[in-house]
C-alpha cells in the first residue's frame, strides 16, 4: 500500500501530504512579502549548503549572491576584489540583490557582507523572511582555514579578523533576523528542518524574531 511500511504500523502517506500542503503555503503563499528566504550570516556560517538544502526540501529556486555576481561578471571573487576592491564588488553586490531579492519563492544565500550596506539590509527585511546563521568564531575558523577564496581572510591572522568581521556585523545581521539559528553544533538536515518549523510558527503573520539557539 503506498505510504504504507510493513512493521511500523503508521501510514505515512498523511505525513507526505501535510509536506506538500506545506510547499504550497510557502512557495505560491498570498503573503507576497514573506514567500522568500534569505540566509544571512558570516563566511563559513553553512548558508550555501543549507541553503541548497532547503530549497530542495521546499521545492523552491535557491541562488547564492556570491556565485550570481561570478557569473554576471564572468570573474571569481578574488579576481574581483584585485581589480575593482572592495568598493567594486559591493556595488555588483548590490545590483544584484535588488533584483533577486525582487523575485518570488525563492531560497537566496547572500555574501557575508551584504549587511554593510543599508540599502540591502532594508531590501532583505522587506521582501522576504530573513534567516541569521550563526556560527562561533572558532568554528568559522575551522570551516574557513582551507578555504582560498576568501579574499578577506588572506591575512597573517585570519581568526583575529574573523573575530572582527564578527564584531562588526552580528548586530546588523541581528537587525533584520526574523529567525536566528546557531549552526555550531546543527548539521544540515536538523538546520533546515528548524528553519522550516520556526517558519511555520511565523505563518501567516511572518515578523517575530525567534532565537534557534539549543
Amino acid at each position: 500500500m503506498p505510504g504504507y511500511e510493513p512493521g511500523d504500523g503508521v501510514c505515512r502517506t498523511s505525513t507526505v501530504l501535510k509536506r506538500l500542503a506545506f510547499k504550497e503555503l510557502f512557495c505560491k503563499s498570498s503573503t507576497m512579502n514573506k514567500r522568500n528566504i534569505f540566509l544571512v550570516g558570516l563566511m563559513g556560517a553553512g548558508k550555501t549548503t543549507i541553503g541548497r538544502q532547503l530549497a530542495r526540501n521546499l521545492g523552491c529556486e535557491f541562488f547564492d549572491s556570491d556565485h550570481e555576481i561570478e557569473r554576471r561578471t564572468g570573474a571569481d571573487i578574488p579576481w574581483i576584489f584585485d581589480i575593482e576592491g572592495e568598493q567594486g564588488f559591493r556595488e555588483r553586490e548590490r545590483a544584484v540583490i535588488d533584483d533577486l531579492s525582487q523575485r518570488r519563492g525563492i531560497i537566496l544565500a547572500t555574501g557575508g557582507g551584504v549587511v554593510l550596506d543599508a540599502r540591502n539590509r532594508r531590501h532583505l527585511a522587506a521582501r522576504g523572511l530573513v534567516v541569521y546563521l550563526r556560527a562561533s568564531v572558532k568554528r568559522l575558523l575551522l570551516r574557513t582555514e582551507k578555504d582560498r577564496n576568501r579574499p578577506l581572510l588572506q591575512t597573517a591572522d585570519p581568526g583575529q579578523r574573523l573575530q572582527q568581521l564578527y564584531d562588526e556585523r552580528d548586530p546588523l545581521y541581528r537587525e533584520i533576523a526574523d529567525i536566528i539559528v546557531d549552526t555550531d553544533n546543527r548539521n544540515v538536515s536538523n538546520s533546515v528542518k528548524l528553519i522550516i518549523r520556526q517558519f511555520k510558527k511565523l505563518e501567516p503573520d511572518v515578523g517575530g524574531r525567534t532565537d534557534g539557539k539549543p
